[in-house]
């Protein structure tokens, strides 16, 4: 007797309903660089007609990690995508480049097409924030390799910026500002800690709490900002000296990347209003400021560096922006992160 693929626990009709029901959110993402007709192992994008003198292009890949156990506990699969590429978005930025395109990878054990409809969805929304295009992607189906239900995602972002615009932290000197910008949540790291603080079932999680608003649950999904067009387009304004994306590691770990050596920078925590979502995690974990800003971004999801002379200038800008920004610290002689 035959054993087919589908015996072994593959449809690939199944994949094909999934593409399909994918193919009106991807294409709502394109720009005229896309070129959809040329291929399809292969995304193609043009950048024939970039006015730059001496483009570079930057890449940055990530995962949505282990958030997605909440993804699949309260059965909401439209917000993940935006984290997929916030992750990869912000990174990019951090260096000046503006993101081009964005291709995602999508693995379960039996491929429900309506759900990674949803997350591609949600993937769409995300691309279409950072104006950037979805070109491409893979979903594969792998039986008894996940949980039933369970997913993982990730993806890569390829950006451009003119090598003589390239923010690098080369100039960041003592005395240097920086400004925080208000997150919207846990983003997407700590969450293998957040699980152990909130738990994992259902009846955990969507528990309302009255300092939130909210659920746990619904407070912990809220997707990734994505900072992307304020960057930009503060660019334009400002000389933004440096920028660091707050995600693992929190503010010890990613603020020094930006600063030459010799530079460290002292940080005011009364500097800004710490979100309840985050006094909630450090009430359930009791751990002190150096862990907990150590291991989440605490309410700041993207730090950027300004002379001094430029900080009412910059504020103004990112208040126009529609951004909450603080200026939360400062560079001093050193290395490392002082919280005071």
């Amino acid at each position: 007797m035959a054993i087919s693929y589908s015996d072994s626990g593959v449809d690939v009709t199944r994949g094909y309903k999934a593409v399909e029901l994918m193919k009106k959110h991807v294409k709502e993402t394109y720009d005229k660089n896309v070129l959809g007709d040329l291929g399809s192992f292969g995304g193609f994008y043009d950048i024939s007609g970039e006015k730059i003198s001496n483009p570079v292009l930057v890449a940055g890949t990530d995962g949505v990690g282990t958030k997605l156990k909440y993804a699949f506990v309260l059965d909401k699969h439209d917000t993940v995508g935006i984290d997929a590429v916030a992750m990869c978005v912000n990174d990019i930025v951090c260096q000046g480049a503006r993101p081009l395109f964005f291709l995602d990878y999508f693995a379960t054990g039996k491929l429900d097409p309506e759900k990674v409809a949803t997350v591609v969805k949600g993937v769409a929304e995300g691309c279409k924030m950072s104006g950037c295009a979805l070109i491409g992607g893979e979903t594969a189906e792998m039986p008894s390799f996940y949980p039933d239900g369970e997913y993982d995602m990730a993806g890569f972002a390829v950006g451009i910026v003119d090598k003589s615009k390239v923010i690098n932290g080369s100039t960041i000197k003592e005395g240097d500002v920086l400004i925080g910008l208000a997150s919207s949540g846990v983003h997407s790291n700590g969450f293998s800690l957040v699980r152990k603080l909130f738990g994992e079932t259902k009846a955990e999680v969507d528990v309302f709490d009255a300092r939130l608003g909210k659920t746990y649950g619904e407070a912990l999904l809220t997707p990734t900002r994505i900072y992307v067009k304020t960057i930009l387009s503060l660019m334009q304004k400002v000389n933004v000296k440096g920028v660091a994306h707050i995600t693992g590691g929190g503010f010890i770990e990613n603020i020094p990347r930006i600063f030459p050596k010799g530079i460290g920078c002292e940080i005011d925590l009364k500097s800004y209003p710490l979100p309840a979502l985050f006094e909630i995690i450090k009430e359930k974990s009791g751990l002190g400021s150096e862990q907990l800003y150590n291991t989440f971004n605490m309410g700041i999801g993207m730090v950027v560096a300004v002379a001094k002379e430029d900080e009412q200038k910059t504020l103004d800008a990112l208040k126009e922006l529609g951004e909450d920004a603080y200026v939360i610290g400062k560079t001093v002689k050193g290395e490392g992160v002082i919280l005071k």
